[in-house]
């Protein structure tokens, strides 16, 4: 399994591209004009075969109309956050420079849900807490060497941090029991967050000062 980072838009989102060894992949998060990351797949020959959203702030969510304009692909966004992606917040797109006033043309995606693109499992963790309907992304692809694990994290859990809970349906509880369940984890995954730099579980465990002392 490869990945590539993308930082795009007005904040520098991490929008991700995520494929396996056949060349089939996915889009984590499109923040603003991929035109690199569109540029990179076609020269690797690498069929996108979805677009996938951790929540739905605009800064995370803002590059979907054009995305859809270059790829005909699914869109999937966390339940909790549907309503976010139907009706942006306008005041927040303006400020931003988005001209995105929301779409109906995604599905839902709901806890424990799995994904298969390509030869890869996506598994669906609900992690509240930044937004009510935030959700990481477990991929693994079997390969000679045993599974190759990462966990696109969005704005849950980053490097030595964590998403803020101050912005409208923040729930500072919430997050904890996120982080919590994501405590669970394997020490040696590898974490790709919505922003900032990656990590691995084990990492977070050592050094994130909003890490939980109890494990799901």
């Amino acid at each position: 399994m490869n990945y590539k980072r993308f930082p795009l838009g007005p904040l520098w989102t991490n929008t991700y591209l995520v494929w396996d060894t056949s060349g089939t992949g996915f889009i984590v998060d499109p923040a603003g004009d991929a035109a690199e990351l569109f540029a990179f797949a076609k020269k690797k020959e690498i069929v996108i075969e979805a677009i996938l959203l951790t929540h739905g702030h605009l800064d995370h969510v803002g590059g979907v109309p054009e995305a859809l304009g270059t790829v005909s692909s699914p869109v999937y966004i966390g339940a909790g956050d549907a309503g976010m992606l139907r009706s942006p917040d306008r005041n927040a797109a303006e400020w931003m420079g988005y001209d995105f006033r929301g779409t109906d043309a995604f599905s839902i995606l709901n806890d424990g849900e799995t994904l298969h693109i390509g030869g890869m499992t996506i598994s669906v963790l609900e992690t509240p807490g930044h937004t009510p309907g935030c959700v990481c992304y477990l991929v693994s692809e079997p390969s000679d060497s045993g599974d190759s694990d990462l966990l696109l994290s969005g704005d849950t859990l980053f490097a030595r941090s964590v998403g803020r809970t101050d912005l409208p349906g923040g729930d500072v509880g919430k997050l904890h029991k996120s982080l919590v369940r994501l405590a669970s984890l394997p020490d040696a995954l590898r974490v790709l967050p919505g922003h900032g730099p990656e990590t691995s579980i084990e990492a977070e465990r050592n050094h994130n000062p909003f890490w939980p002392e109890e494990t799901a």
